[in-house]
């Protein structure tokens, strides 16, 4: 199955989620190299519109997935635009810093991350969805993860997605719950 992805994090965190029982390849793999749009205005959009472009181009089944994280200090933003928020590539540190500028003085900094994974299968498309609560931190902890993991307290824990093991992250976090629901519904309708 084509997994809409040549983030090697993301690639890496998905193979552990699912385990070895499902076989990815990624765009690269199937000869899809150049840029997917992302211009829809919702994740779910992106995560359709993603798995729709391979499936046309392919004709394979695949599935592709979009997160944002929503801070609710700062309106649900930066939401659909997480990856590009501070600039038109996908510079993570830069999007910190914006996310840390735009946060001082800011005392209630409840967020959430949320993935939404679009199944396309046999041309019929379905979509999973997972969301994890927490808050944003004041200065960047952890070398782990990427994106925003360093600044990210889920609930219920005093590490940040980038401190915790990966077996922690990928067991509570929002990708975690989304491609769960995948895997558990290829299982049963496969």
């Amino acid at each position: 199955m084509i997994f809409a992805t040549n983030n090697a994090h993301k690639l890496e965190e998905v193979r552990a989620i699912l385990g070895e029982e499902f076989s990815l390849t990624t765009l690269r793999e199937a000869g899809i190299t150049e840029d997917i749009p992302e211009n829809e205005p919702t994740i779910e959009g992106n995560a359709l519109a993603k798995a729709r472009y391979v499936w046309a181009k392919t004709g394979c089944d695949c599935f592709a997935d979009d997160t944002g994280l929503e801070v609710d200090a700062l309106g649900g933003a930066p939401g659909v635009h997480s990856a590009r928020y501070a600039t038109d590539g996908h510079d993570f540190a830069a999007n910190r810093t914006k996310l840390l500028r735009e946060l001082e003085g800011v005392r209630e900094r409840t967020a959430r991350f949320r993935t939404v994974v679009a199944l396309i299968i046999d041309g019929k498309e379905y979509t999973f969805e997972g969301t994890v609560e927490g808050t944003i931190t004041c200065e960047e902890r952890g070398e782990g993860g990427f994106g925003y993991d360093a600044l990210f307290l889920p609930d219920g824990y005093t590490q940040t997605f980038a401190e915790l093991p990966a077996e922690v992250k990928n067991d509570i976090s929002h990708r975690g719950r989304a491609m769960r629901l995948l895997a558990g519904w290829l299982q049963e309708n496969r």
